[in-house]
């Protein structure tokens, strides 16, 4: 066997296969410049404004931040608000995944529980708050309607933990529904053939087996709650500060770019650590439920029937609120003036689809732009870390996931300092707010591409290449349709996220582009809740209708040969 594979190659295919090397080459050169300017540099940009002061540097304005009372106070809210939502909000979504997965729900049932738990996934972050405020405010269904409540107080710590608890459980129900249904039921079985009770194996054999699964979406939760920029700068209230509105109401409020970075910071210290731990928990941690072996799988019942009805009866009542969360937000759309005036109306439309018809067509041209270039992005990155060997795989995928990893508020103000200014003064384009989706929202992709890259053989690749394709050739026609799930996947959520994600993008957008959702926090500070609600059913149709093209298209692509799963989760 000759030493160099090129020379049984003919003269076309060596200068094919040199080619494919070229090209490889140039795309990874392009990639690295990719994730210097638009992830390293404005990190960079944001670590210098907040030690640099007049040319020099200088740690006092940093150590005046952490020492401030009131930037103490509001740290101190935002670490407590997201251990309470981390707690919670995994409880609710080991309730509902067990009781899908072990309380003998319908099919119907477990359907209705799944389009409640997907509702706030592709909704704006405004939407609870919103249906918080209809329900819970000084003219709410609830409190003033329902029980004669007057000037009911709808802001503070409790509606802010409520809102995010409904928001983000749903996270970790995906993250632990699967993790349970893999633990077969022959486990159990054998504990309880052995003289168990059902409390007894679900405290030592079902939850051990899903303690991984549990930190790991508390770890998740966590993480969002200390990002989110929306729902405490609506219903907090000044009673409950929380740093990533202190960051941005001293930049939209008071001008003061280097104080809001200083804030935005020291939220870099949990949220390293919450990503540490992530990193840890999946890489360090094995619980092996599927073997492979053949097990017989009888019927067990998991929970007695009182259990299973106190199950159920949770389940049936986070549901029901979620619609009935829903079902609020498309009547106060509808209506003049909701708990005023009930009178039927598309006025609220009317105004979404003249005064703010620019911020959708442009939030939809930023969206259909970011999402192709951020599954392609994903795929790439996702197939290089995961197939290829190269100095730097490892640097390039911790840099890939470094904005993913950040809040949005500290992203957000990172690329306004970074872009502001020559040699790169982009802030106010839609460029900008491209490059802000695809790098933030893409590792949904890599890491879903990296997944399943784990699944395949390698031998298929190397058939390929023995039969004379090239590395390009190969991933073309032999790994690319493997791995379409994935770049429907990061396609999915770089959509979804372009239509509603706001902490990042709030800082970036001007008179030229603007958001919907930028427009639905205009309309709430302005208390122009109809259009805010009117705006909010419109991006949760769209979201709708685009992933079930996407999913459409991905099912007729893959069938029949492919299971495909649903995205944009």
């Amino acid at each position: 066997m000759p030493a160099d594979p090129m020379q049984d190659m003919t003269p076309g295919a060596a200068a094919t296969a040199g080619a494919s090397r070229w090209l490889g080459a140039g795309a990874m050169l392009a990639l690295w410049a990719l994730m210097l300017l638009f992830i390293i540099y404005p990190l960079g940009a944001l670590l210098l404004r907040t030690v640099f002061e007049d040319g020099s540097f200088s740690a006092a304005p940093l150590l005046a931040a952490v020492q401030n009372p009131n930037n103490l106070r509001a740290l101190r809210n935002s670490l407590v608000l997201a251990l309470m939502v981390g707690f919670a909000g995994t409880l609710v979504g080991l309730v509902f995944a067990f009781t899908v997965e072990r309380a003998g729900l319908g099919r119907r049932a477990a359907k209705l529980i799944d389009l409640a738990t997907f509702l706030p996934l592709i909704s704006p972050p405004f939407t609870t708050s919103i249906a918080f405020v209809f329900s819970f405010g000084p003219r709410g269904l609830i409190t003033y309607d329902l029980l004669g409540i007057g000037n009911a107080k709808v802001y503070g710590f409790t509606s802010t933990f409520a809102a995010e608890t409904f928001t983000y459980f749903p996270i970790a129900y995906l993250a632990l529904r699967p993790m349970i249904a893999s633990i077969g039921t022959s486990l159990e079985e054998a504990a309880f053939s052995l003289g168990g009770s059902r409390w007894h194996i679900f405290r030592t054999v079902t939850l051990p087996l899903i303690l991984p699964g549990l930190a790991n979406a508390f770890l998740l939760l966590f993480g969002c709650s200390l990002a989110d920029f929306a729902t405490p700068l609506i219903l907090s209230g000044s009673d409950f500060p929380v740093l990533p509105t202190e960051a941005y109401l001293q930049i939209t409020g008071l001008f003061d770019l280097k104080s809001g970075a200083i804030l935005s910071l020291l939220l870099l210290a949990p949220a390293g650590v919450v990503y540490y731990a992530q990193e840890r928990l999946v890489a360090g941690r094995s619980y092996v439920t599927v073997t492979g072996k053949a097990a017989a799988s009888g019927k067990l019942d998991s929970v007695s029937h009182a259990a299973r009805f106190g199950l159920i009866a949770l389940c049936l009542f986070v549901t029901v609120a979620i619609l009935y969360f829903y079902a609020l937000l498309f009547c106060a759309s509808i209506v003049m003036a909701f708990g005023a005036n009930h009178t039927l109306t598309l006025a609220h439309y009317h105004v979404i689809f003249t005064e703010g018809l620019p911020a959708i067509r442009q939030t939809l041209i930023i969206a259909l732009i970011g999402m192709p270039l951020g599954g392609l992005y994903g795929i790439v990155v996702g197939y290089l870390v995961g197939r290829t060997r190269f100095t730097g795989r490892r640097a390039m995928e911790l840099i890939s996931m470094l904005n993913y990893a950040l809040p949005g508020t500290i992203v957000g103000i990172a690329y306004l300092l970074a872009f502001n200014d020559k040699p790169f003064a982009l802030t106010g384009t839609a460029l900008i707010i491209v490059a802000c989706y695809v790098f933030r929202y893409s590792p949904t992709g890599i890491r879903t591409t990296i997944a399943l890259l784990q699944q395949i053989d390698r031998s298929m690749e190397e058939a390929s290449t023995s039969l004379g394709a090239n590395r390009f050739t190969t991933f073309r026609r032999v790994m690319l349709p493997l791995i379409l799930p994935a770049f429907f996947a990061g396609l999915g959520v770089v959509f979804i996220r372009s239509m509603t994600a706001i902490s990042a993008t709030i800082f970036l957008v001007s008179i030229d582009w603007t958001l919907i959702t930028v427009k639905i926090l205009e309309n709430m500070t302005e208390v122009a809740l109809g259009p805010a609600a009117a705006f909010s059913v419109f991006v949760i149709v769209v979201v709708l209708a685009v992933s079930g093209l996407l999913n459409g298209a991905l099912r007729y692509l893959t069938a029949p040969n492919l299971r495909v799963s649903k995205i944009g989760t």
